[in-house]
Parts: structure tokens; sequence; C-alpha cells
């Protein structure tokens, strides 16, 4: 097995304004596991100070280029710039480009779907819960989870209302209760004699 072997593989995620350089969402994630025999240090951008140098300096490298992907403070950057906010994902020197590619496309397409085709500062401010459930959904703790933005969507978006006209005609009454408990016996018991 190679030494280096771990599912950890996304540094942080962040989300800057390109207007003013503020922060609209950022995560950073440290290795949850370490090798044997090493201490527990902290991550890289462990205080408030050092992140935010992390992120001007990440978005003045950043402003005038047009690639998506950028080598910085000895890691791997991907970046999308979505009308006025950048997305980054980082990564670790040694990680697959094509995947955390991945990851920051399923994000921004996660989002084009979540908030319909309007991704800006002010719909994440406004959405700042399903921004912070998508990102989640695909990363958690440094480890990407899922990369489809469908999937994404229908575990992060709110239920339909719609829906709550359905359960107008159910009958929460105590009669309503035993009747349900009552049919719950039966069905069981039937069940249970099928299976002997």
């Amino acid at each position: 097995m190679a030494p280096n072997m771990s599912l950890f593989s996304v540094n942080a995620i962040i989300i800057l304004s390109t207007e003013d350089g503020s922060r609209v969402f950022a995560k950073y994630y440290k290795e949850p596991h370490h090798a044997p025999g090493t201490k527990d240090t902290p991550g890289p951008y462990s205080d408030l100070k050092s992140q935010k140098a992390f992120e001007k300096g990440l978005l003045e490298k950043t402003a005038k280029q047009t690639a998506d992907i950028i080598l910085y403070d000895n890691r791997i950057v991907l970046y999308k710039s979505e009308s006025d906010v950048m997305i980054y994902v980082v990564g670790g020197l040694e990680e697959n480009e094509i995947m955390l590619y991945n990851v920051i496309l399923s994000i921004r397409d996660s989002l084009h779907l979540l908030f319909e085709q309007s991704v800006d500062k002010r719909t994440m401010h406004e959405n700042y819960d399903l921004l912070s459930l998508a990102i989640d959904e695909i990363v958690d703790d440094g480890i990407i989870l899922e990369t489809d933005p469908t999937i994404i969507v229908t575990r992060v978006s709110k239920a339909p209302t719609k829906d709550i006209t359905q359960l107008r005609g159910i009958d929460l009454s105590e009669q309503g209760m035993n009747n349900l408990a009552q049919l719950g016996k039966a069905k069981l018991g039937d069940w249970l004699r099928q299976g002997l």
C-alpha cells in the first residue's frame, strides 16, 4: 500500500467577492488522520489572519488570469468566476487535478440549479443555508463525497410546498392515531404469519 494513501484531498473551498475581496464562504479542512509516530499539527491556515492573507493573495493572483488552475503557496488551486464571485477549490501538490476540477464544476453546477441560474454574491448571502449544505454534500472534512449536481440538489433543496396540501386529509386526532396503530398491528401480524 502507498504510504500517503488517503481519501483526504481538499484543503479548502473558498468563495470570494471579486468587487471588494470579501469572504462570501470559506471552509478550511485539516487532515483528520496522521501517520503513526507523527505529531498532530494544525493545518497551514489554522487561524483567521493566515486565512485572510491567503485569500487576499489568491484573489490578486487570479483576478487577471483566464486559466482554471494555478499553483499558489505550494497548493493546487482551481477556480471559476461566476458574475461577481470567484469559487476556489484548494488541494495539496500531490492531488489529482481532474478530481479537484470535478469538485469545482459540481459546486458551480449545483449552485446554478439551486439558485436558478442566478449565482451571485447577493443570492449566496440570501440562501447561505443552501450554499453551505450543498458544499457539505460535495465535500466533508476534505473528503469528496459526491460530484453529481442533480443528486446534490435533490439532497439539499427545500421540500415543495404543494405536498403540504396532501397532508390535510390525514386524521391526526387520538382516534386517527389509534386506527393507525391497529392497522400497523394487523399488517405486522400478517407479515409474521407469512414469514413463518
